[in-house]
């Protein structure tokens, strides 16, 4: 009875040594007795203890930090280059394995071989298409890198470049010409937005006389209308009185230069003798 309870309880025991717990951000490899048995998805996994041996993989992505270093342009510019390599390891059995049993430490060879993959790229472009064209540089770099890393299992993301430093003096006439590229920009702007001014400026000015122009001609033409219904209404309605009309007319300009005028019963006659204005019954 008692034998029966100490070999349940080295089952259960042995059971509980086995159980191995994968994350879903993991893959793992199962060896037995130092050779590779199968491989292990996320969740519950059984080994057999001291026989088996369980190698999980992180297959989450992950950045290393490269450190920064000179690097010799094609012009011989000596430019400081600091930069990140995103990686991942890929998640199926057959690049899992090769991230195991392919390479001893794929992190720190990522590192040395970005390094060397930006000293053969950069090495064969000037500082200024270098410093101008990062993104294709940043693409050209993870190219390379995903081909080299292929064979580790390795997926390369991305890869950012931090810093791309010239020498001090380099880097003194490079911000001369960048001010000085701004100062010319600036004079070009200021130039343009006053000819734009000048231009609206004398855009308003004849306008201005356009319409004032337009309203002498508006204001004359509606004197000659007006001009022209009085003739009319004259012609007519006082077609008997046009004479009369005519008079009273010579008679208020006759007034105006204190002229002597006769008022008789045939009509109006000015006289340009001074004294009193007779008037005849």
């Amino acid at each position: 009875m008692l034998s029966g309870y100490i070999i349940g309880g080295l089952i259960v025991g042995i059971f509980i040594l086995g159980i191995r717990i994968v994350r879903p951000t993991e893959r793992a490899v199962v060896e037995r007795l130092g050779k590779y048995k199968r491989f292990a998805n996320s969740g519950f996994n059984w080994i057999i203890p001291l026989i088996d041996r369980m190698i999980q993989v992180n297959i989450t992505e992950r950045m290393a930090d490269v450190k920064p270093q000179d690097i010799i342009t094609k012009d011989n510019l000596n430019a400081r280059v600091d930069l990140m390599v995103y990686y991942k390891v890929k998640p199926d059995e057959e690049n899992i394995k090769k991230s195991v049993y392919k390479v001893d430490d794929f992190e720190s060879q990522i590192i040395s071989l970005a390094q060397t993959t930006a000293r053969n790229v950069i090495g064969d472009m000037g500082f200024v298409e270098v410093n101008n064209q990062r993104n294709k540089l940043n693409g050209e770099l993870a190219k390379v890198l995903d081909k080299e890393s292929d064979a580790w299992g390795v997926q390369i993301v991305r890869v950012e470049l931090k810093e791309i430093s010239p020498p001090e003096d380099v880097q003194e006439t490079m911000n001369r010409i960048i001010k000085a590229n701004n100062e010319k920009e600036a004079a070009l702007d200021f130039a343009s937005a006053a000819e734009t001014k000048a231009d609206g400026e004398k855009r308003a000015a004849i306008k201005r006389a356009e319409g004032v122009g337009q309203g002498k001609i508006i204001v004359a033409k509606a004197e000659a209308e007006r001009i022209k219904l009085v003739n009319e209404a004259i012609r007519k309605h006082f077609k008997g009185m046009a004479i009369n009309y005519k008079q009273m007319d010579v008679t208020q300009n006759s007034l105006k230069d204190n002229s002597k005028i006769i008022v008789t019963e045939k009509g109006i006659k000015p006289q340009l003798i001074l004294g009193e204005i007779p008037i005849k019954k």
